[in-house]
């Protein structure tokens, strides 16, 4: 077996990343930039992408980047890829402990993942090396396995070393509780949040759903979405806030299932996510808090689906 080195990418091994995914996955990997070296070579250049590989004596056999867009103080660790020929070796595992390592020093307060649940592999992987899972995002991009319908994720927090990102100090409804207290058992809570900029409205369109982003679910805009189409599958990120207990009784009244938290753009705060209209599928995640929520959301989604017929 060839020696295996693991090393920061260079700027000559555009192609050799780019061939790396194709061989993987073929025409079917969700980020289209990995098909195109001259946008690998862009997004490295930019500072947008901090890769590291795994390679031999021949080629590229992993890579894995942590990624950014908006936020400086937040990335995700993402483009994680390992070539058939070499697993069985960890090669994920280690190309993301080393990136975690560099998350500090590149200036990130948290890292994200998004973990896929087609298989479990993702998922352990992650939480090894320091990943906490927060929250269901639910048929949330095509499947890059090349499967008809849509990738459910497991969105998974890291906060590096030094820094916080706690949860607020409020009641929790009795049937997530034991959820919420294991996150804040985790993350630290605080009495008072420092305020959070206000988000404005968003509803945008992304293939098959609509997702919203909302800063206070006010009476009013309660009455709007009612109006919304019942046939629209909707995913929300709603900012959490102690009013969180009247906004999942409000939100269950519309059809919503919540589905778990995620970390707000910046440096602190927290999205509680709500989502409506989930095709039924049968799932084994990793971490029993994920599987109650997917559970939760496939019991409802099936009762409102009985309820519409028999109306």
């Amino acid at each position: 077996m060839s020696h295996l080195i693991f090393r920061r990418y260079r700027p000559s091994d555009a192609r050799a990343v780019s061939q790396l995914f194709r061989e993987v996955y073929g025409d079917h990997y969700v980020q289209p930039d990995v098909y195109l070296p001259h946008m690998i070579s862009q997004h490295t250049a930019e500072g947008r992408w901090k890769s590291m590989l795994a390679v031999d004596d021949v080629r590229v056999l992993g890579h894995a980047a942590l990624c950014h867009e908006s936020s400086p103080q937040s990335a995700e660790l993402a483009l994680s890829v390992v070539h058939p020929a070499a697993q069985g070796q960890s090669i994920a595992t280690r190309l993301g402990r080393e990136l975690l390592l560099q998350a500090g020093a590149l200036g990130f307060k948290s890292v994200l993942i998004k973990q896929v649940t087609h298989h479990p592999y993702t998922q352990r992987m992650a939480a090894n090396i320091g990943f906490h899972s927060t929250g269901v995002l639910p048929d949330y991009v095509p499947s890059p396995f090349a499967e008809p319908h849509p990738e459910t994720i497991v969105m998974g927090c890291h906060v590096v070393e030094g820094q916080a990102r706690p949860l607020p100090d409020i009641p929790w409804p009795e049937r997530y509780r034991g959820f919420m207290q294991h996150l804040s058992s985790l993350f630290g809570t605080h009495p008072e949040m420092p305020p959070q900029p206000s988000i404005p409205l968003q509803i945008k369109q992304h293939h098959h759903r609509f997702d919203m982003v909302i800063h206070r679910l006010t009476k009013r805009l309660l009455d709007q979405i009612r109006q919304l189409p019942g046939h629209w599958m909707i995913s929300t990120r709603l900012a959490l806030s102690r009013h969180f207990a009247e906004d999942l009784r409000s939100l269950t009244t519309l059809g919503f299932s919540f589905t778990g938290l995620m970390p707000a753009p910046g440096s602190h705060g927290w999205f509680a996510l709500f989502h409506r209209g989930a095709r039924p599928q049968s799932l084994n995640l990793h971490f029993p808090y994920m599987q109650q929520l997917h559970d939760d959301l496939q019991q409802n989604t099936e009762a409102l689906g009985s309820a519409r017929s028999a109306a």
